[in-house]
């Protein structure tokens, strides 16, 4: 075993290497001052990453607009009593003044008023696809981003490890570790970027597909209230 004198002289020399490394200090990266080491390929993971949060809070708000249920009730409530009453001018005229998917539904099919029930539905059932197309505009863009995400980050990744051979035959037998870290940063924050970017665009996008099933679940309700109130006896 050692004297406890030179037990005490080892622990002297480790606290020494401590503190020589903290007064030279090994500066840890920051988020960004890392993001921007992966070049160009980071740039592209923004812009894309913005787009597709611009696009899911655009489509997330429509969406809120398009079903209100209070408001929905009530435009029901209010068609029920212009059809009982006969005053089908009166039902569209309220149609066109709401500004919803049901209502142009509606609207629909009280422009084929006359016709057998099964013209009628169809006519409904052509501008519910018409409307499930209008609140699903853009969405696939989102996909899209969540797919492309870490495949762009897989391609900074090669570039970045090809900026690093190129770096170290440049070297020649000058070869160092700063030599290679420029194109070994490039080459795992990009995708640590691009993966970042298709688990937050692909978290959207299912939230965005739950909310358009949800608001076509609920039009496809009152569309059928709606056949239901043409069955019944005037």
């Amino acid at each position: 075993m050692k004297p406890f004198l030179m037990i005490q002289a080892d622990m002297a020399d480790v606290q020494t290497v401590v503190d020589t490394a903290a007064t030279t200090g090994v500066q840890r990266e920051t988020f960004w001052s890392l993001a921007t080491q992966g070049g160009w390929i980071m740039l592209v993971l923004v812009v894309l990453l913005a787009l597709a949060i611009y696009i899911s809070i655009e489509r997330y708000l429509a969406l809120r607009q398009a079903v209100k249920t209070d408001d929905d009730n009530n435009f029901m409530n209010n068609i029920r009593e212009y059809i009982h009453k006969g005053d089908v001018e009166g039902a569209r005229t309220l149609s066109k003044q709401t500004n919803s998917p049901l209502a142009r539904m509606v609207d629909k099919g009280l422009s084929r008023l006359g016709r057998p029930l099964s013209d009628i539905q169809a006519a409904i059932e052509n501008e519910g696809k018409l409307e499930v197309a209008r609140l699903e505009k853009r969405v696939s863009l989102v996909a899209t981003v969540a797919s492309l995400g870490p495949m762009i980050g897989f391609l900074g990744t090669v570039t970045g490890m090809v900026t690093a051979f190129q770096n170290m035959a440049h070297a020649g037998n000058n070869i160092n570790i700063e030599v290679l870290a420029t194109g070994i940063y490039e080459a795992m924050v990009t995708t640590i970027g691009g993966l970042i970017v298709g688990i937050i665009c692909y978290f959207l996008y299912n939230i965005l597909v739950t909310r358009i099933n949800k608001v076509v679940l609920d039009i496809e309700v009152r569309a059928t209230e709606f056949m239901d109130l043409l069955h019944e006896p005037a």
